[in-house]
């Protein structure tokens, strides 16, 4: 799933690519794709785009007032063309779900892999009327987002760290991935209760995340959509990597199997050295 840096870097692509050129043509190949219908799609044609802007992991493009909102889910993505392929845009079982051009020729395809199909496009006067955008939390990487903010934020929540992490309405763009890699480099168990972490922990845990946002986000600026996800695999020290070495002590990277994802720790950097349960049992084994 693209993450806060990914879309960070779709969101400048575009901006040096998309921004400035009208938006030709819109086609809809996915009809479940798309939540809203007032305005149609075809308002968007003709309009100019004046800017791309990212809310959390949602791409925001203006067009003339009109915006076209996407969130890429698990498995969306998004494929540049300098050229749009001239093929016609058909509903079926193919992976695109939407294809914009814009009045050079070049342009944009919103596609999904697998048959769970979760991509959601808006188009809409205000990104607000969006109701992932409008339950947003605050965006960790925000320049006045302070220590204070964030200490804040963890007061009194006791739930899981990595869910608080996790959960867009508490932190904006913060996904499974980067929320390994957060607590990897905080040196924290998953399983903390966010409530329960000392102030010395909580300032450990928000150096972490800003420096680990915006190391991701500076090794995804410049790059084309097609580099994004190997970037993003790469740079990673734990996530996707059960059973390699971890990068800091040598320690076997080890993984929590849920009913839907999964995630990766360091026993030796986060746990203390034991392993964490099954998420079915949700406590360290003893």
């Amino acid at each position: 799933m693209p993450e806060m840096p990914e879309v960070q870097g779709l969101v400048d692509w575009l901006g040096e690519h998309a921004v400035g050129r009208a938006i030709a043509s819109v086609r809809v190949a996915s009809i479940s794709a798309l939540k809203t219908f007032d305005p149609p799609v075809d308002a968007l044609e003709g309009r100019r785009i004046a800017s791309a802007v990212r809310h959390g992991k949602f791409l925001d493009l203006d067009a003339g007032g009109i915006h076209l909102v996407f969130h890429l889910a698990r498995a969306g993505w998004l494929r540049w063309y300098d050229e749009v392929p001239a093929t016609p845009v058909k509903p079926g079982k193919s992976p695109l779900a939407l294809r914009v051009r814009l009045d050079d020729g070049s342009g944009f395809d919103l596609t999904e892999a697998g048959t769970k199909k979760s991509l959601a496009v808006y188009v809409v006067r205000d990104p607000a009327e969006v109701p992932g955008v409008a339950r947003l939390g605050p965006d960790p990487t925000a320049p006045g987002f302070a220590l204070e903010d964030f200490a804040a934020v963890l007061d009194g929540r006791r739930t899981q760290v990595k869910g608080v992490l996790r959960d867009q309405s508490v932190f904006a763009g913060i996904g499974n991935a980067y929320s390994d890699e957060i607590l990897h480099v905080a040196k924290l168990s998953p399983y903390l209760l966010a409530a329960k972490l000392t102030p010395d922990q909580v300032e450990t845990l928000y150096r972490a995340m800003r420096e680990t946002l915006a190391d991701a986000t500076a090794a995804a600026a410049g790059r084309p959509p097609a580099d994004l996800k190997d970037a993003k695999r790469s740079g990673m020290r734990v996530h996707g990597r059960t059973g390699q070495a971890c990068p800091v002590c040598g320690d076997v990277v080890r993984e929590v199997i849920f009913a839907d994802s999964t995630f990766q720790y360091c026993p030796t950097c986060q746990t203390g050295g034991k392993p964490l349960a099954d998420r079915v049992l949700s406590r360290l084994l003893k």
